[in-house]
């Protein structure tokens, strides 16, 4: 019964994450012409999070001290991914760095079904058969082979590969708060984008002093409402739902970043890239469907 009780609110915060981070991309790269080039943007943002989050835990206290080391690690990782994947929006088209990430569910499922023996529901199989053939459809419009073509788009599979290697790995040996995975989430994330600011693009020293206060003032407002905030909301789902429903779930990011690109941006799809996102959309819906008759084991 409680199982069920945490099952709809769970969903409900992954999809109104979704729909937040659906237009993520926005802050990203408003900092990016502001003079934080690359990954220095993600860096910024993560390390006000962690400022944030660090304040959170010193006035509410914190259980950290009795996590064991490997769930740490785990939430961390998913924090990681999650920098791969805000860095991706600088260097491809949104909705092909979203549509990479969502081959999560994927992922998931194998990992579930081939590492964890998770029993894997037909219908499952077949959302994951049409998400597939939705991504082909989409990133194979222009006639060219479905395959990530710049550093974004890499960034984005990686991403999406570790988050759902992350996601399984919470679910099974996480016992965080909310508040306390958040926090180890956001500094994974810092740990990530740091490096990888450095190894791809030079030392911001060219922000001019009038869009100083701008700049921080952005990147503070983006950690605390992205990166800590909403993210709390996911940690807390996280560790209630299966990794593959926590993926297709948080679907409703497809369309928002999509439609808004497509209007902010300029970043048009063509019919085949809304026929494929259509379909990514489809899966999600098919995925759903068994829910109340496959229950699964899930965190109080």
């Amino acid at each position: 019964m409680t199982e069920n009780r945490n099952a709809l609110p769970a969903s409900l915060l992954v999809v109104s994450s979704g729909i937040l981070w659906g237009i993520y991309w926005l802050p990203v790269r408003s900092l990016q012409t502001m003079g934080l080039s690359g990954a220095w943007g993600t860096a910024a943002v993560t390390l006000c999070a962690v400022l944030v989050m660090l304040v959170v835990t010193l006035l509410r206290g914190s259980r950290l001290r009795t996590e064991s080391y490997t769930g740490i690690f785990w939430v961390g990782l998913g924090g990681a991914s999650f920098a791969l994947y805000s860095i991706g929006f600088v260097y491809g088209r949104v909705a092909i760095i979203i549509l990479l990430f969502f081959l999560t569910p994927v992922w998931s499922t194998l990992i579930g079904r081939f590492v964890m023996g998770w029993h894997t529901p037909i219908m499952r199989i077949l959302a994951i058969v049409v998400g597939l053939v939705g991504l082909g459809v989409m990133l194979g419009a222009g006639g060219e082979a479905p395959i990530p073509r710049n550093v974004g788009e890499w960034l984005a599979l990686v991403s999406g590969i570790m988050w759902s290697v992350a996601t399984t790995g919470m679910r099974v040996h996480t016992d965080l708060e909310p508040a306390d995975a958040t926090l180890v989430f956001v500094v994974g994330a810092f740990c990530a984008a740091l490096p990888i600011a450095l190894l791809l693009d030079p030392l911001p020293t060219a922000i001019p002093f009038q869009n100083s206060a701008a700049v921080a003032g952005l990147a503070l407002l983006t950690g605390a409402l992205w990166w800590s905030l909403f993210v709390v909301g996911l940690m807390w789902a996280t560790v209630r739902l299966e990794p593959a429903r926590t993926g297709i779930l948080f679907m409703s990011e497809v369309l928002v970043g999509a439609v808004s690109a497509a209007v902010i941006a300029g970043e048009y799809l063509s019919a085949l890239e809304m026929t494929g996102g259509a379909l990514v959309l489809l899966a999600g819906v098919l995925e759903i469907q068994p829910w109340r008759r496959t229950p699964v084991s899930a965190r109080n």
